[in-house]
């Protein structure tokens, strides 16, 4: 492994949240002035050991062309580049960007564009144990009890039986679930990102005829290949729900917004 590394980010931008709500993307949400997906570039752009950052948008035109208006100019002075990502899978969106990894990149790092609070302390961690290793993923330990379950035609609460000939309140009775099995949590480890990768060995990963995967380390497991676990950070929330947002800036110290568009604001 070399001492040292030239690494190229890939921040996936791609996905589209349907548990965010509202008109507005996660990733345009303000942090701190800036919307959250210059926040996470901001990550990287400055390390000695990133010789490129790429960011993979949205795979549609009109998306893409709504993407680089909000974002290009301010992505280029962080000295990021855009490429169209996925039209439907997380690893078309990789893929897409992996194409435009330079040659000369030694590691490939791959980063949630969601993920705006990922410290210092741990990118480095992760970079460093990638010039021993070929595969590398911070992780924390599952805390929690873990339970498998599948779906039931109980209700969580019972509903009067007038309202329910009306149809009234039936939005607001979810379906339970039933509890198949309890899952032995010694072991078992939450997976942030960046992950990290050998350039070669992610190409590898990537040549493969079936690319289906809940994350980039599961495509080099499939090649028989070790990943390295190094610690991650509680702070490293991935932006899922909308009170996620409020929680990213307690983290970073920031206050909300004032209304308006924060990609105006520059």
């Amino acid at each position: 492994m070399p001492r040292e590394a030239r690494i190229a980010v890939i921040v996936a931008a791609a996905g589209f949240s349907s548990r965010w709500g509202g008109v507005r993307s996660k990733l345009d949400e303000d942090l701190g002035g800036r919307p959250v997906l210059h926040r996470t570039v901001e990550l990287f752009h400055t390390r000695d050991d990133v010789s490129q950052v790429i960011v993979a948008g949205p795979h549609d035109d009109e998306a893409f062309a709504d993407f680089s208006l909000k974002h290009a100019d301010r992505l280029t002075l962080l000295g990021a580049t855009l490429c169209r990502g996925g039209k439907t899978h997380r690893y078309e969106t990789v893929q897409a960007a992996l194409g435009q990894v330079a040659d000369d990149a030694t590691h490939v790092a791959v980063h949630d564009a969601a993920r705006p609070c990922a410290s210092g302390g741990l990118i480095d961690r992760v970079f460093a144990a990638c010039l021993t290793n070929a595969a590398v993923v911070p992780a924390l330990p599952v805390a929690d009890t873990i339970k498998r379950t599948e779906e039931s035609d109980v209700t969580a609460a019972d509903l009067d039986p007038l309202d329910a000939a009306l149809g009234l309140g039936t939005s607001d009775v979810a379906p339970a679930r039933v509890v198949t099995e309890t899952i032995e949590r010694d072991g078992l480890v939450a997976v942030q990102t960046p992950q990290v990768f050998s350039a070669d060995l992610m190409r590898r990963a990537y040549e493969q005829d079936d690319l289906a995967s809940t994350d980039d380390a599961a495509l080099v497991e499939r090649l028989g290949e070790s990943v390295v676990v190094v610690e991650g950070d509680p702070h490293n929330i991935k932006l899922t729900l909308p009170k996620d947002i409020v929680i990213a800036r307690a983290i970073l110290g920031f206050k909300p917004p004032r209304e308006r568009d924060t990609h105006k604001k520059f």
